[in-house]
């Protein structure tokens, strides 16, 4: 398996693939990781993503320095800005209810060198400083042509190529596929800087700080929570880079303090999505596919979502074990979510006072937990019931195309603690006849109380198919007349077989 690019994306593709003990070469031209914070805001479900591969407690120690930094601030400068209180627009949940991780916060360039060397360790072939300059696809593989500075250009086959080189994708532009949205929305720079504001911050921390003053409007975002910082404004873009230690100063409300502009980067917030996430053996993932505002702290995170849904997809091709139309489920399940999620951020506003509440054009907003937690795939590798959805709040009761509600179990590990590289069934206490049934696809099975069959709309005797991305595939409401040939239906449409329509689903 070939990534082209090093960034958050493929860096974690590179993970969930060798979880998978699938081969990965990851090329990035770069030299090294990204010097840019960037992306900082690890959402509970990527966490979970983490918990998964067994890397949570790493990622959270990579997180420790910003982990008191989880509120938001608003004020006329930094020195007097005040912690707004944390809500959200159905009240806050027990959380423990709803999943077994934490978000945090860790800047890119702190948690980009930590995936890496992770990626390395696992048995990755992770090539810095390698670009990819050309390639091309034929019925059984693709081949690459990479090249290290002057050196000579090398050629690499690989079975699939995975495309995570950013919102400026060559390779996409060289497939030719093109993007839809709602295009720029506006212009915008970012000041990274270093001041030592540990002190005018302490008992005040803040993840955003929004500031709101005429000269120096704007947002500071912690870094590092002590020395190292980013400012975002929409007003001052095309100031030089001369002037901004001055309104630094002025945002942050200290006339004398030291500032070091270290990066003064102008960009544009907008919406764009490829038309197409797969060309053939070509996968887009991550900015290649989609690239949002960072209003709803959705896009790295939605990337990193992305290689997780393809990883096992692509395992079970190259093993044997499901059909290489599995893979076009990719394009199936990830383009709407990737659209949704983009267009969701888009209509958000840089506010924080309203971010949660109020869109920009009237458009209904998705409950923020609902849009982290509870997207529901339209169509792809799953039997779909019809039962109703809702974005409007958190709604994960075991409808296929969701993810698979968290429970503790009583032995401390979460219900998505079973799920793995393999499908999952989960049965009721009187659901022995799912058990006694063989099946061609490896499969664990597993028995739950009756108080959580009232939690997925089962009963006693009904069963609950997971795939290893923990999505439910498959929902049995009650015993079927024959249980094998009903799970072994549902399990042939969960790894790409024939359309729902032919198969045996009676489960009456």
């Amino acid at each position: 398996m070939l990534i082209v690019g090093g960034g958050l994306t493929g860096l974690t593709t590179a993970l969930f693939l060798r979880h998978h003990d699938v081969p990965v070469v990851l090329v990035e031209r770069r030299d090294t990781t990204s010097p840019q914070p960037k992306a900082r805001r690890i959402n509970i479900r990527t966490m979970e993503l983490f918990r998964q591969l067994g890397i949570e407690t790493v990622v959270t120690e990579a997180a420790r320095g910003l982990s008191a930094h989880q509120a938001m601030a608003v004020g006329p400068d930094l020195a007097r800005a005040e912690r707004l209180p944390f809500t959200l627009p159905g009240g806050l949940p027990d959380w423990d209810a709803i999943t077994p991780s934490a978000a945090c916060l860790c800047a890119q360039d702190t948690l980009e060198p930590v995936l890496r060397e992770l990626a390395a360790d696992r048995g990755g072939d992770i090539r810095f400083g390698v670009e990819c300059v050309d390639f091309s696809s034929d019925a059984t593989g693709v081949t690459a042509t990479l090249r290290r500075g002057s050196a000579r250009s090398e050629r690499l086959r690989a079975a699939y190529l995975i495309a995570a080189d950013g919102a400026d994708s060559p390779i996409r532009r060289r497939l030719g596929i093109e993007r839809g949205g709602r295009g720029t929305l506006g212009r915008a720079v970012n000041v990274y800087f270093r001041a030592d504001l540990s002190e005018l911050v302490r008992g005040r921390e803040f993840n955003l700080c929004q500031i709101e003053n005429d000269r120096a409007p704007g947002a500071f975002a912690s870094v590092d929570g002590s020395q190292r910082w980013i400012f975002t404004s929409s007003a001052a873009v095309d100031r030089p880079a001369e002037d901004w230690p001055d309104l630094l100063r002025a945002a942050i409300g200290v006339p004398d303090i030291d500032v070091e502009v270290l990066s003064v980067l102008r960009w544009e917030p907008g919406m764009f999505v490829a038309n197409r996430f797969r060309s053939g053996r070509v996968f887009l993932a991550g900015d290649a596919a989609h690239v949002m505002p960072p209003y709803a702290a959705a896009g790295a995170n939605t990337g990193i979502a992305d290689g997780h849904n393809l990883a096992w997809k692509l395992a079970m091709v190259l093993r044997g074990d499901a059909p290489a139309d599995l893979l076009d489920s990719y394009d199936a399940e990830r383009r709407p979510i990737g659209w949704y999620i983009a267009e969701q951020s888009s209509i958000r506003t840089a506010n924080l006072r309203t971010m949660s509440h109020e869109s920009s054009d009237g458009t209904p907003l998705a409950d923020p937990l609902a849009l982290i937690l509870g997207t529901r795939y339209p169509a792809g590798a799953f039997v779909d019931d019809g039962s109703p959805h809702t974005m409007a709040r958190l709604d994960l009761t075991g409808r296929p195309g969701t993810r698979l509600p968290h429970r503790f179990l009583p032995d401390g590990r979460s219900t998505l603690d079973l799920v793995d590289t393999e499908f999952v069934l989960f049965t009721g206490p009187d659901g022995q006849p799912w058990h006694d049934c063989g099946q061609p696809v490896p499969l664990r099975r597993t028995t739950m109380d009756e108080s959580w069959c009232e939690t997925v709309a089962i009963d006693t005797t009904g069963a609950l198919l997971v795939r290893p991305d923990q999505t439910v595939a498959w929902r049995a409401r009650t015993a079927a007349a024959h249980p094998g040939r009903a799970l072994g239906a549902a399990l042939v449409r969960a790894t790409g077989g024939r359309p729902v329509a032919t198969l045996d689903l009676n489960i009456s």
